[in-house]
């Protein structure tokens, strides 16, 4: 099928609470080990509208199918993962809905931005933990990695980037303890904050 192109333009309807669940689990449900989940998801789309590529120049084809872990290989059936070209429209609309909403939500009001983190209670406090919203994240990345390089190196955005890589990469450096990973989580909730406010400035690669 043919992709559709993100535009910034579109109106903006953010998703209900039923209907991320209702995408959470619409993917879960697919037949595929990567598929991400909401919060990996969540975290994709951040870093696709913060990416040095503008994410409105690339076909959608580029960029969807790592959303569901990639479309129908030879001898699978022609929608694959999903069970008709019906369930795959849905959980497109839903997806671009959802990075709308996140677009808008840091152009008008991003001291108010909620990502989609874990959280668990842990005597009586919340922690949160961004594990799965910073592999998501870093899924963005590596299909542009040379785009993205400079940030990773630069003295002003490497350091904002960090808690994102800390939490999502596949090195020994990450912490178990779960206020150790909640500290990371907002780190990377501002870092992000932080990296859009500089974008916006003209201030970032």
């Amino acid at each position: 099928m043919e992709y559709p192109q993100y535009n910034p333009k579109s109106d903006n309807l953010p998703l209900s609470d039923e209907e991320l669940s209702t995408l959470d689990d619409m993917l879960a449900k697919l037949p595929s080990d990567s598929a991400m989940n909401i919060e990996a998801l969540d975290g994709y789309l951040s870093a696709l509208l913060l990416s040095p590529t503008p994410l409105h120049e690339l076909p959608g084809s580029d960029w969807l199918p790592t959303v569901w872990g990639g479309d129908a290989e030879e001898g699978q059936a022609e929608n694959f993962p999903f069970a008709s070209g019906k369930q795959k429209k849905r959980v497109i609309l839903l997806v671009l809905r959802h990075l709308n909403s996140i677009a808008v939500n840091w152009a008008n009001q991003p001291e108010a931005w909620e990502p989609i983190f874990s959280v668990a209670e842990l005597d009586a406090e919340d922690l949160t933990d961004a594990g799965d919203w910073a592999l998501g994240f870093l899924s963005a990345v590596d299909l542009a990695p040379g785009a993205w390089k400079p940030l990773f190196e630069g003295n002003d955005t490497a350091a904002l980037l960090n808690p994102i890589t800390l939490l999502g990469g596949d090195d020994d450096g990450a912490p178990t303890d779960a206020k150790a990973r909640d500290a990371l989580s907002r780190a990377a909730l501002d870092g992000v904050l932080a990296l859009y406010a500089q974008r916006q400035h003209g201030s970032a690669p």
